[in-house]
């Protein structure tokens, strides 16, 4: 049992939930901003749901925040797309798949070190392969910083680059090839997490 499990609360993260808590840092000027403000806007305009972790002895003491919306895996070039479709049957076959998007998950700095992000996103990929999940999900996304702390991050815990180069990605988004490309697409294909838990995993 991990430290989320044992001495945490779920729950939805709203206005009136950071109102009752001490102030949400995580170290990074972007995110905290974010979480302390725009993540409602974005909530109030259906365009995210924002959910947290809080201590179960001190439910003022937020541990995680993370944001997640819909969305899904499409119109990518040949190669990228047969190693996505690689697990999909034939007859499933689609133009596009449907998937969640991570948009932003933070650590509060009194909990960082622990290992705590990696429990978050194994909380997400168990959540939606649940059989009570209410939407059909294949894919877990995220837009990650192109640092290479953050990649290394998401690549520890399985998740892959959805265009194998910078350049591949610069053509997806429209940039040109000078631009600096500051977040790099990754995913996680659910479908990996299911034939574990039901061992049938190659």
């Amino acid at each position: 049992m991990n430290f989320l499990q044992q001495n945490c609360r779920f729950g939805f993260y709203t206005q009136g939930k950071a109102a009752l808590c001490k102030s949400f840092k995580c170290g990074d000027n972007d995110l905290d901003d974010f979480f302390t403000k725009d993540a409602f806007l974005q909530s109030e305009e259906l365009l995210c749901k924002n959910y947290c972790f809080s201590l179960v002895d001190d439910p003022a003491q937020l541990v995680a925040v993370f944001t997640l919306s819909n969305d899904s895996i499409k119109k990518i070039p040949g190669s990228r797309k047969r190693k996505i479709e690689k697990n999909i049957p034939r007859e499933k076959i689609y133009s596009s798949y449907p998937a969640v998007m991570i948009g932003r998950l933070g650590i509060s700095q009194n909990f960082q070190s622990k290992h705590l992000g990696s429990d978050v996103l194994s909380f997400i990929k168990a959540w939606f392969v649940d059989p009570l999940n209410k939407t059909g999900c294949r894919f877990l996304l995220v837009d990650s910083y192109n640092k290479e702390r953050n990649l290394k991050f998401y690549q520890n815990n399985e998740f892959k680059f959805l265009f194998s180069t910078e350049e591949q990605e610069r053509e997806f988004r429209g940039l040109a090839s000078d631009r600096c490309l500051n977040s790099r697409l990754m995913y996680f294909d659910l479908i990996e997490l299911k034939k574990k838990q039901t061992g049938k995993a190659e």
